[in-house]
Formats: C-alpha cells, structure tokens, sequence
C-alpha cells in the first residue's frame, strides 16, 4: 500500500471532498491539518514547490496536486494503481 499524505484544513470544503475519497477507498493517510499553523503551511509550500491552497496531497512523496487532481486521477482510472503501489 501507498503512502500518502494530505495537508488540509478542518474548514475547507475541498479538503472534506478529498478526505472522504480517501476515506471511501479504505486508505490508510496521514492528514495534516494546518489550519493558522503559519510554519506547517511553509513546509506544505516547500514540498509543493510552490501552490499554497490546499488540500495539497502526496503519494509516495510524489505531489499528486489538490482535490480536483486526485479526482481526475479517480476518474481516469489511475488513483487505485497508485494507491496499491
């Protein structure tokens, strides 16, 4: 099984989107929840190599994007191999 991480905050409605795909698939993650951690949110931006929205999702440390990315990855048919890698 993949790792995966997924920086979010409790009140986004995009982060509650992708969480519950996650969720809806069985996926064991580790969520970070940045909500006004200033210094949380740097690393997340570090690691991105930029975007600073979240959620912000990692798949074996490889950026996946946000929840329309990991959508789209569902919708093609490519998030499950990635999960089960």
């Amino acid at each position: 099984m993949a790792k995966v991480e997924i920086y979010y905050w409790t009140t986004c409605p995009f982060c509650r989107k992708a969480l519950a795909l996650l969720d809806e698939k069985g996926v064991d993650y580790e969520g970070y929840d940045i909500t006004g951690d200033d210094e949380a949110r740097a690393k997340m931006v570090e690691r991105t190599g930029g975007p600073r929205t979240v959620p912000q999702i990692f798949i074996d440390d490889k950026h996946i994007g946000g929840c329309d990315d990991l959508h789209a990855l569902d919708d093609k048919g490519e998030l499950d191999p990635l999960l089960n890698a």
